[in-house]
């Protein structure tokens, strides 16, 4: 009883949090953090007390995620609300210079910045423009003109769109429904196979991108 409960409520919690939407953890909005603790908290009572009913726990999760969507489609359409529940984001560095009093609203330190600046590979302060607290906690950085990586277009090099690769064959599968859906032909994969003196088998990852270009990462034991 008590196994088919936890199923039941595990299936429900994640069904409704599929409906709320796709995030990381760490990029909830504070009232999608809310929802989400409310949702496990209430899952856990018809486990923890086998006399209740489990729909004691399925209506106030739906009822829950209801107001979660219904707050989210009103947010879209009203800035005010919007900015209410989710507040807006904060610049901490501008123009290089680190706003002290932006930080103090934040309550975040100098250490809690440098930080933020080093997950977004920035070791230098001197060379940071712009840098914004976004709404989800996380840190946005804009590098100085002439500290900017060079690109191709600065350099008027042309290029060609090569597309976003996917997967044609994992761990030694063909996926055959991504490579029906994305009308590639088979015998191109095979082709590149022979050229590598490969099968299917021996790969553990081979992607291929727009321009007929193909990646291939071998499974360990392909040369032994």
């Amino acid at each position: 009883m008590l196994v088919f409960r936890t199923a039941v409520l595990y299936l429900t919690v994640v069904v409704f949090m599929r409906i709320m939407g796709k995030r990381q953890v760490g990029e909830l909005q504070p009232g999608e953090l809310c929802v989400t603790i409310l949702i496990s908290e209430l899952a856990s009572i018809p486990i923890d007390s086998l006399d209740r009913p489990v729909i004691a726990g399925i209506v106030p999760i739906a009822m829950l995620v209801m107001c979660e969507i219904t707050v989210s489609c009103l947010a879209l359409k009203l800035p005010l609300l919007r900015r209410l529940i989710s507040g807006k984001p904060a610049i901490v560095i501008k123009q290089g210079q680190i706003d002290e009093t932006a930080l103090r609203k934040l309550r975040m330190s100098v250490d809690d910045l440098i930080e933020g600046l080093r997950q977004n590979s920035v070791f230098d302060l001197s060379t940071v423009s712009y840098a914004i607290m976004e709404t989800n906690g996380k840190l946005s950085v804009l590098l100085r003109d002439d500290q900017s990586p060079v690109t191709k277009s600065d350099l008027n090099i042309p290029t060609q769109d090569k597309g976003a690769p996917i997967s044609v064959i994992i761990d030694g599968r063909l996926q055959k429904r991504t490579i029906k859906s994305r009308k590639i032909n088979i015998s191109e994969i095979n082709s590149e196979l022979k050229k590598r003196n490969l099968t299917v088998k021996d790969i553990f990852v081979m992607t291929i991108d727009d321009l007929h270009g193909f990646q291939v990462v071998k499974k360990e034991n392909a040369d032994r």
